[in-house]
Protein backbone atom coordinates (compact mmCIF):
# COMPACT_ATOMS: atom_id res chain seq x y z
CA UNK A 1 0.00 0.00 0.00
CA UNK A 2 3.26 2.57 -1.10
CA UNK A 3 0.53 4.79 -2.53
CA UNK A 4 -0.79 5.53 0.67
CA UNK A 5 1.72 5.97 2.98
CA UNK A 6 5.53 6.90 2.79
CA UNK A 7 7.89 5.08 5.00
CA UNK A 8 11.35 6.59 5.85
CA UNK A 9 13.74 4.34 7.81
CA UNK A 10 16.47 5.82 9.84
CA UNK A 11 19.41 4.02 10.71
CA UNK A 12 18.78 5.02 14.39
CA UNK A 13 15.77 2.27 14.17
CA UNK A 14 13.13 5.14 14.04
CA UNK A 15 10.01 4.78 11.40
CA UNK A 16 8.45 7.43 9.58
CA UNK A 17 4.97 6.98 8.15
CA UNK A 18 3.69 9.55 5.93
CA UNK A 19 -0.15 9.29 5.59
CA UNK A 20 0.53 10.04 1.30
CA UNK A 21 -2.84 11.35 -0.07
CA UNK A 22 -2.40 14.90 0.12
CA UNK A 23 -5.36 16.02 -2.41
CA UNK A 24 -7.43 14.19 -0.13
CA UNK A 25 -6.29 15.94 2.79
CA UNK A 26 -4.95 12.30 3.60
CA UNK A 27 -8.65 11.13 4.19
CA UNK A 28 -9.43 7.42 4.65
CA UNK A 29 -10.80 5.21 1.96
CA UNK A 30 -10.59 1.69 1.87
CA UNK A 31 -6.70 1.72 0.50
CA UNK A 32 -5.66 4.09 3.18
CA UNK A 33 -7.59 1.43 5.96
CA UNK A 34 -5.70 -1.49 4.28
CA UNK A 35 -2.42 0.55 4.63
CA UNK A 36 -2.60 1.36 8.29
CA UNK A 37 -3.38 -1.81 9.28
CA UNK A 38 -0.59 -2.90 7.18
CA UNK A 39 1.61 -1.08 8.72
CA UNK A 40 0.39 -1.79 12.66
CA UNK A 41 1.23 -5.17 11.83
CA UNK A 42 4.55 -5.02 10.26
CA UNK A 43 6.23 -2.78 13.10
CA UNK A 44 4.40 -4.78 15.51
CA UNK A 45 6.75 -7.81 14.66
CA UNK A 46 9.80 -5.50 13.70
CA UNK A 47 12.54 -6.35 16.64
CA UNK A 48 14.98 -3.35 14.92
CA UNK A 49 12.10 -0.48 15.17
CA UNK A 50 12.77 1.55 18.23
CA UNK A 51 10.12 4.37 17.61
CA UNK A 52 7.43 5.55 15.19
CA UNK A 53 6.53 9.05 13.91
CA UNK A 54 2.68 9.36 12.13
CA UNK A 55 1.98 12.85 9.94
CA UNK A 56 0.54 13.44 7.15
CA UNK A 57 1.47 15.05 3.79
CA UNK A 58 0.02 18.46 2.91
CA UNK A 59 -1.78 21.00 4.68
CA UNK A 60 -3.60 17.71 6.68
CA UNK A 61 -3.23 15.22 9.13
CA UNK A 62 -6.19 13.42 8.03
CA UNK A 63 -9.75 14.59 7.35
CA UNK A 64 -11.62 11.42 8.52
CA UNK A 65 -13.54 9.16 6.28
CA UNK A 66 -13.15 9.95 2.51
CA UNK A 67 -16.08 12.27 1.57
CA UNK A 68 -17.03 10.38 -1.95
CA UNK A 69 -17.78 7.58 1.49
CA UNK A 70 -19.96 9.91 2.81
CA UNK A 71 -22.11 10.06 -0.51
CA UNK A 72 -22.23 6.42 -0.88
CA UNK A 73 -23.76 6.30 1.81
CA UNK A 74 -26.41 8.79 1.36
CA UNK A 75 -27.18 7.01 -1.83
CA UNK A 76 -27.92 4.24 0.99
CA UNK A 77 -24.86 2.15 0.44
CA UNK A 78 -23.88 2.89 4.69
CA UNK A 79 -23.35 -0.91 5.32
CA UNK A 80 -20.93 -1.05 2.35
CA UNK A 81 -18.78 1.86 3.02
CA UNK A 82 -18.41 0.91 6.54
CA UNK A 83 -17.99 -2.70 6.13
CA UNK A 84 -14.89 -2.09 3.89
CA UNK A 85 -13.59 -0.28 6.21
CA UNK A 86 -13.80 -2.71 9.25
CA UNK A 87 -13.07 -5.97 6.90
CA UNK A 88 -16.68 -7.31 6.62
CA UNK A 89 -19.94 -6.08 6.73
CA UNK A 90 -20.29 -7.22 10.33
CA UNK A 91 -18.56 -5.07 12.62
CA UNK A 92 -19.29 -6.74 15.78
CA UNK A 93 -16.54 -9.77 14.34
CA UNK A 94 -13.33 -9.16 15.85
CA UNK A 95 -10.69 -9.46 13.11
CA UNK A 96 -7.53 -8.00 14.80
CA UNK A 97 -7.92 -8.81 18.85
CA UNK A 98 -10.30 -6.93 20.35
CA UNK A 99 -11.13 -5.07 17.71
CA UNK A 100 -12.91 -5.18 14.41
CA UNK A 101 -10.35 -3.71 11.89
CA UNK A 102 -11.48 -0.52 11.51
CA UNK A 103 -10.58 -0.20 14.98
CA UNK A 104 -7.44 -1.45 14.50
CA UNK A 105 -6.25 1.50 12.53
CA UNK A 106 -5.98 3.15 15.59
CA UNK A 107 -5.74 0.46 18.02
CA UNK A 108 -2.75 -1.43 16.30
CA UNK A 109 -0.52 1.79 17.50
CA UNK A 110 -0.91 0.46 21.02
CA UNK A 111 0.48 -2.80 19.89
CA UNK A 112 3.50 -1.47 18.15
CA UNK A 113 5.80 -2.59 21.26
CA UNK A 114 7.84 0.98 20.53
CA UNK A 115 6.50 4.79 21.26
CA UNK A 116 4.44 6.02 18.45
CA UNK A 117 4.33 9.62 17.96
CA UNK A 118 1.61 11.59 15.82
CA UNK A 119 2.86 14.66 14.73
CA UNK A 120 -0.64 16.40 13.41
CA UNK A 121 -1.45 19.43 11.78
CA UNK A 122 -3.89 21.08 9.77
CA UNK A 123 -6.99 19.11 10.40
CA UNK A 124 -7.53 15.83 12.09
CA UNK A 125 -11.22 14.86 11.84
CA UNK A 126 -13.52 11.87 13.19
CA UNK A 127 -11.03 8.55 11.85
CA UNK A 128 -7.91 10.70 11.42
CA UNK A 129 -8.66 12.55 15.19
CA UNK A 130 -8.94 7.97 16.24
CA UNK A 131 -5.75 7.86 14.36
CA UNK A 132 -4.16 10.34 16.27
CA UNK A 133 -5.38 9.08 19.68
CA UNK A 134 -4.15 5.76 19.04
CA UNK A 135 -0.53 7.03 19.38
CA UNK A 136 1.51 7.12 22.41
CA UNK A 137 1.97 10.62 22.38
CA UNK A 138 0.37 13.98 20.21
CA UNK A 139 2.26 16.91 19.22
CA UNK A 140 0.30 19.39 17.89
CA UNK A 141 0.42 22.58 15.51
CA UNK A 142 -1.25 24.93 17.83
CA UNK A 143 -4.12 26.15 14.50
CA UNK A 144 -4.74 22.64 14.07
CA UNK A 145 -8.49 22.03 14.02
CA UNK A 146 -9.83 18.76 15.63
CA UNK A 147 -13.22 17.21 16.23
CA UNK A 148 -14.96 14.21 16.98
CA UNK A 149 -16.82 14.40 13.93
CA UNK A 150 -18.86 11.67 13.61
CA UNK A 151 -22.14 13.06 15.07
CA UNK A 152 -22.42 15.11 11.83
CA UNK A 153 -23.03 12.05 9.83
CA UNK A 154 -25.95 10.46 12.40
CA UNK A 155 -22.50 8.30 13.40
CA UNK A 156 -20.81 7.13 16.46
CA UNK A 157 -16.69 6.88 17.14
CA UNK A 158 -16.39 3.92 15.91
CA UNK A 159 -12.60 3.44 15.50
CA UNK A 160 -11.35 2.93 19.27
CA UNK A 161 -12.36 6.60 20.18
CA UNK A 162 -14.41 5.58 23.09
CA UNK A 163 -11.61 3.58 24.47
CA UNK A 164 -8.56 6.23 23.67
CA UNK A 165 -10.93 9.66 24.48
CA UNK A 166 -11.38 7.97 27.74
CA UNK A 167 -8.12 7.77 28.61
CA UNK A 168 -7.35 11.58 27.87
CA UNK A 169 -9.92 13.70 29.05
CA UNK A 170 -12.92 13.94 31.60
CA UNK A 171 -16.14 11.91 30.59
CA UNK A 172 -18.01 15.44 30.64
CA UNK A 173 -15.84 16.66 27.94
CA UNK A 174 -15.88 13.57 25.69
CA UNK A 175 -19.63 13.41 25.90
CA UNK A 176 -19.77 17.27 25.03
CA UNK A 177 -17.47 16.70 22.08
CA UNK A 178 -18.68 13.58 21.34
CA UNK A 179 -22.74 15.00 21.18
CA UNK A 180 -21.89 18.38 19.28
CA UNK A 181 -19.07 17.08 16.98
CA UNK A 182 -17.70 21.07 17.41
CA UNK A 183 -14.58 21.54 16.16
CA UNK A 184 -11.89 22.79 18.58
CA UNK A 185 -8.11 23.95 17.93
CA UNK A 186 -4.52 22.53 19.16
CA UNK A 187 -4.48 24.76 21.98
CA UNK A 188 -7.67 23.41 23.24
CA UNK A 189 -7.05 20.02 22.49
CA UNK A 190 -3.94 20.71 24.98
CA UNK A 191 -6.34 21.77 27.44
CA UNK A 192 -8.74 19.48 27.46
CA UNK A 193 -5.48 16.48 27.32
CA UNK A 194 -6.10 15.56 23.64
CA UNK A 195 -2.38 17.06 22.87
CA UNK A 196 0.79 15.98 24.19
CA UNK A 197 2.15 19.13 23.38
CA UNK A 198 1.84 22.21 21.41
CA UNK A 199 4.75 23.24 18.20
CA UNK A 200 4.38 25.04 15.39
CA UNK A 201 6.04 22.07 13.07
CA UNK A 202 4.79 19.55 15.08
CA UNK A 203 7.07 16.86 12.76
CA UNK A 204 10.34 18.01 13.53
CA UNK A 205 9.05 17.87 17.29
CA UNK A 206 7.98 14.23 16.49
CA UNK A 207 11.18 13.52 14.96
CA UNK A 208 13.65 14.64 17.53
CA UNK A 209 11.59 13.14 20.27
CA UNK A 210 11.79 9.83 18.42
CA UNK A 211 15.36 9.98 17.02
CA UNK A 212 16.13 10.86 21.24
CA UNK A 213 14.01 7.72 22.44
CA UNK A 214 15.87 5.57 19.96
CA UNK A 215 18.83 6.51 22.00
CA UNK A 216 17.64 4.99 24.70
CA UNK A 217 17.84 1.06 26.26
CA UNK A 218 15.24 -0.41 23.59
CA UNK A 219 14.37 -3.24 25.96
CA UNK A 220 13.66 -0.78 29.13
CA UNK A 221 11.07 0.99 26.34
CA UNK A 222 9.40 -1.78 25.00
CA UNK A 223 9.00 -2.99 28.67
CA UNK A 224 7.84 1.02 29.51
CA UNK A 225 5.09 0.62 27.06
CA UNK A 226 3.88 -2.93 27.94
CA UNK A 227 4.03 -1.43 31.55
CA UNK A 228 1.91 1.45 30.47
CA UNK A 229 -0.35 -0.73 28.51
CA UNK A 230 -1.22 -2.40 31.28
CA UNK A 231 -1.69 0.22 33.17
CA UNK A 232 -5.08 0.80 31.70
CA UNK A 233 -6.41 -2.64 32.74
CA UNK A 234 -5.09 -4.11 35.34
CA UNK A 235 -5.44 -4.08 38.82
CA UNK A 236 -2.78 -2.16 41.23
CA UNK A 237 -1.76 -5.85 42.45
CA UNK A 238 -0.95 -6.82 39.00
CA UNK A 239 0.28 -4.13 38.03
CA UNK A 240 3.12 -4.26 40.78
CA UNK A 241 3.98 -7.80 39.81
CA UNK A 242 4.01 -6.74 35.96
CA UNK A 243 6.40 -4.23 37.21
CA UNK A 244 8.40 -6.32 39.25
CA UNK A 245 9.10 -8.85 36.19
CA UNK A 246 10.14 -6.42 33.76
CA UNK A 247 12.79 -5.09 35.52
CA UNK A 248 14.06 -8.33 37.05
CA UNK A 249 14.45 -9.16 33.34
CA UNK A 250 15.93 -5.68 32.72
CA UNK A 251 18.29 -6.35 35.73
CA UNK A 252 22.18 -7.56 34.34
CA UNK A 253 20.92 -7.84 30.57
CA UNK A 254 23.34 -6.56 28.04
CA UNK A 255 21.51 -3.13 27.36
CA UNK A 256 20.88 -2.12 31.12
CA UNK A 257 24.44 -2.72 31.44
CA UNK A 258 25.56 -1.27 28.37
CA UNK A 259 23.39 1.56 29.26
CA UNK A 260 25.19 2.26 33.25
CA UNK A 261 28.63 1.92 31.42
CA UNK A 262 28.42 4.88 28.85
CA UNK A 263 26.80 6.95 31.83
CA UNK A 264 29.89 6.22 33.18
CA UNK A 265 32.51 6.39 30.72
CA UNK A 266 30.27 9.37 29.40
CA UNK A 267 29.76 8.07 25.88
CA UNK A 268 26.88 7.84 24.04
CA UNK A 269 25.48 3.89 24.72
CA UNK A 270 25.71 1.25 22.32
CA UNK A 271 22.45 -0.90 22.59
CA UNK A 272 21.90 -4.18 20.97
CA UNK A 273 18.76 -5.10 19.36
CA UNK A 274 15.85 -5.75 21.92
CA UNK A 275 15.76 -8.89 23.01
Amino acid sequence: MAERIEWTRHPDGVVQLLLARADKMNALDPAMFDALIEAGEALRGDAAVRAVVISGQGKAFCAGLDMASFERMGQGAASAVLGAAAGGTDLSARTHGISNAAQYVAMAWREVPVPVIAAVHGVAFGGGLQVALGADIRIVAPDTRLSVMEIKWGLVPDMGGMVLMRELARSDIVRELTFTGRIFSGEEALQLGFATRLAADPLAEALQMAHGIAGKSPDAIRAGKRLLNAALSHSAADLLIAESVEQQALIGSANQKEAVQANIERRPPRFGSSA
